[in-house]
């Protein structure tokens, strides 16, 4: 799992998992269940690019995690070929994004790279199902 601060990857694993929601500032890798939960630090500063790469031997998957509600460009054109692993997309925070947000941010991600978009709410549970059966179904 992997996307900038404050893009809701922490609470995207509480929420697949059925834990309570509780914000926790990652500050370094987590191994929790199935999921490896990486710092945003990793993605936002390109010199950490590298422990990326390393920490995604260990994964199976990938998921790129975006706000939907984000204006800055966060991954890079065909930034998920950069690793050796099946890349998919899941956009959070819909639950507060426009239309045009959720437009926007799709096609960040598909220029990424990925193979699949989800769009997802931790707050609402919205879309949560479909990614936990879609998860299941891959592992």
């Amino acid at each position: 799992m992997l996307g900038p601060i404050g893009h809701g990857k922490t609470a995207l694993i509480q929420g697949l998992t059925k834990e309570k929601l509780v914000y926790n500032k990652t500050q370094d890798v987590i191994y929790t269940d199935n999921f490896i939960d990486t710092p945003g630090e990793f993605v936002q500063h390109r010199r950490f690019n590298i422990a990326l790469q390393v920490t995604s031997q260990d994964a199976s998957l990938l998921l790129f995690v975006l706000n939907a509600t984000a204006k800055e460009q966060v991954y890079s054109p065909n930034y998920a070929q950069s690793f050796n692993k099946p890349v998919i997309g899941v956009l959070t925070h819909i639950d507060m994004a426009s239309e045009e947000e959720l437009k926007r941010s799709r096609k960040q991600l598909e220029l990424a790279g990925v193979e699949e978009i989800f769009e997802v709410s931790s707050v609402t549970g919205d879309g949560l199902a479909e990614l936990r059966e879609y998860l299941s179904e891959v592992n």
